[in-house]
């Protein structure tokens, strides 16, 4: 497969997501009647097939003998490797071609896979439960892939499971991400050290909820009992100061004041949430602003109650408002999905990286034409189906112009790189969509020429008696001697 063969076969992939064939069965989208034309100019069916059976992403004796190297304890063998070389340097042009805003969310992703995998997770909460975990981070407003990280599960089965996890992802997700941007992320993350970590390492701010039993919680704010729907309490925690030189690299000083807020949302629901945002400081409450009373060392409370007013505090409206940035992604992606019915787990994550990328590519596009249809609702699925025939342009150029440029010259072949033949077949008639004068499907039959013993199958019909020909007995003309062959049989019989 050269490259303006993988272009194309990423155009089909673009062009069946647009169309929402997921469900699809790849003989209806390849069919004469109702079909799609384009899929036909751009490779045959049989083609298509044989590429997506043979797509590999390394060398398979070059991955065995570094198993073998590792000793095959599984302990240093990276279980990414059959994809490894290819995800890694497509994350890494991720970055490179945009600047997210001034949120950031970071949460995790479920690639659908349900076939064998060495890290296949199983999370009840995602619609599909069973895939692939990822970790991403993305603008909030966008959504773009900023970073994304696959989640092996733990480098050794037999060890124990990895400690601060989620402060390692985040920490890797903000790598490079230029500072001053504030991180929201959900109660799986969110913790007193990751917001000291991150302020301290990468000047980012954390917004996020919180789990009930973290130990940073004070004992006010976990009792619920008593308190009226609507009623916020919070807590203002002094920065401390850093626990040692060499802990993560960074530098000293003290760390930022972090706010830990309380609020009924429903009766007997404790709604937790932490940041370090220094705009929240003195305002952490609805209207009317709570009034705050010191309760202990270093630590200062406030509290109010909402009556009938209904309002939301501040840094809950916040939150929800840059929650859904790796959310909105899953959902645009999974629209115009080019996802096939696979079994092998590097081909499933490559069909995500393909819908990614499209996705990344329509934010990129609109925003350097910010007036491309404005007010059209449809504007990601025509920039779908214009990506997906640019791709495949090349190779339905190459195939015409083999075929004499769509004329009567003759059945052309495409070479292996999108050339053209120097010869010509006679007798078949455009690759595997021969079919006969009725348009019938023709059937793969055994080749009436070759002996039985050799088994030789083909969809080629002679041109005169309609029998089933393979390509090595077929004759063979050129385009020149093939039209004067076709007009000098079409000639009425001279008496």
């Amino acid at each position: 497969m050269g490259r303006v063969e993988f272009r194309a076969y990423v155009g089909m992939l673009v062009l069946a997501g647009m169309y929402r064939s997921r469900g699809e069965a790849c003989e209806s989208l390849w069919d004469a009647e109702s079909g799609r034309s384009v899929f036909r100019a751009a490779m045959p069916l049989k083609t298509f097939r044989a590429y997506s059976s043979a797509l590999r992403f390394d060398d398979r004796e070059a991955r065995r003998a570094v198993r073998g190297e590792g000793g095959g304890g599984g302990g240093g063998y990276d279980k990414l490797a059959p994809i490894r070389a290819v995800w890694d340097e497509w994350c890494a042009k991720l970055p490179t071609m945009y600047r997210p805003g001034p949120e950031v969310t970071v949460d995790e992703r479920l690639v659908p896979f349900r076939g064998r995998c060495p890290f296949r997770q199983y999370m009840p909460s995602k619609p599909a439960r069973y895939g692939i975990k990822i970790w991403v981070a993305c603008d909030a407003r966008s959504s773009y892939a900023w970073k994304m990280q696959v989640y092996t599960g733990k480098p050794d089965k037999r060890g124990p499971p990895e400690k601060h996890l989620a402060a390692r992802v985040v920490l890797d997700l903000t790598e490079g991400l230029p500072p001053g941007r504030n991180v929201t992320c959900d109660n799986f993350f969110t913790s007193r050290e990751l917001a000291d970590r991150l302020f301290r390492e990468r000047g980012h701010t954390v917004l996020g909820t919180l789990r009930a039993n973290r130990p940073e919680i004070p004992r006010e704010l976990r009792c619920v009992k008593g308190r009226a729907v609507g009623s916020v309490e919070s807590v203002v925690l002094a920065g401390s100061a850093p626990r040692g030189e060499g802990r993560g690299g960074g530098g000293g000083g003290r760390g930022p004041d972090t706010i830990i807020l309380s609020y009924v949302a429903k009766k007997n629901k404790n709604v937790l949430l932490l940041t370090t945002a220094p705009r929240y400081h003195r305002r952490s409450g609805p209207e009317p602003r709570p009034s705050r009373r010191r309760i202990g060392n270093g630590k200062s409370s406030s509290s109010s109650s909402n009556g009938d007013a209904g309002g939301k505090p501040p840094l809950v409206l916040h939150y929800n408002r840059t929650k859904g940035g790796v959310d909105n992604l899953d959902k645009v992606v999974s629209t115009y999905s080019c996802r096939r019915k696979t079994c092998r787990w590097p081909v499933a994550l490559f069909h995500n990286m393909v819908d990614v990328a499209a996705y990344n590519a329509f934010v990129l596009w609109r925003e350097i034409h910010p007036n491309w249809m404005a007010g059209k609702l449809n504007r990601r699925r025509l920039f779908l189906e214009r990506l997906g025939k640019a791709l495949a342009r090349p190779m339905i150029e190459a195939r015409a112009l083999a075929r004499g440029g769509g004329g009567g010259g003759g059945g052309g072949r495409v070479a292996a790189r999108g050339t053209t033949a120097a010869t010509t077949t006679a007798t078949e008639a455009d690759d595997d969509d021969a079919t006969p004068c009725d348009s019938s499907p023709v059937k793969r039959r055994r080749c009436r020429v070759c002996p039985r013993s050799k088994d030789v199958k083909t969809k080629i019909l002679c041109r005169e008696c309609r029998a089933h020909v393979c390509i090595n007995c077929a004759v063979k003309y050129c385009p020149n001697c093939a039209a004067s062959r076709n007009a000098a049989s079409q000639m009425p019989p001279t008496s």
